[in-house]
């Protein structure tokens, strides 16, 4: 059963920081690309890819720690540092989609290029966040 868990735990966090580097690194800059700059049109683009992409995200993090938890047999500070990562992390996400999409889904042309580099600066946290959450679920072997 632990080995299910870990198995779970591992390829879960894998999904989740592959998937920010994927949007950071190679889906963001291209849709800027794409809009020639134009923060209106990077704001649509950004509105379609994200549609309906909570929920899921959601879920993994609620995997992670249901997992995560379980697989918990001693509490060492690398295992606090993994925990500390991901509640931050997890704090992040509440914030950019239940504070801070509304308020970009909303904003005056003007607004957006200021948003968008706020969310950028907070995926890259999040990004830095999660990754690390994997490196110490790694080295202590808790996924």
């Amino acid at each position: 059963m632990r080995l299910a868990l870990l198995l779970v735990h591992t390829v879960v966090a894998a999904m989740w920081l592959g998937s920010m580097g994927y949007s950071l690194f190679v889906v963001q800059p291209r849709l800027s690309r794409l809009a020639g700059g134009d923060a209106v049109r990077v704001e649509e683009l950004h509105r379609e890819l994200a549609q309906g992409n909570r929920r899921p995200v959601v879920g993994l993090i609620a995997t992670l720690w249901v997992t995560g938890i379980a697989l918990v047999r001693d509490v060492t500070p690398l295992l606090g540092v993994k925990a500390g990562a991901l509640a931050v992390a997890t704090a992040l996400f509440w914030w950019v989609s239940w504070r801070a999409w509304p308020r970009r889904v909303f904003a005056l042309p003007a607004e957006l290029p200021a948003l968008q580099r706020r969310f950028r600066t907070v995926a890259v946290l999040m990004f830095a966040l999660v990754g690390l959450a994997f490196a110490a679920g790694v080295v202590t072997g808790s996924g």
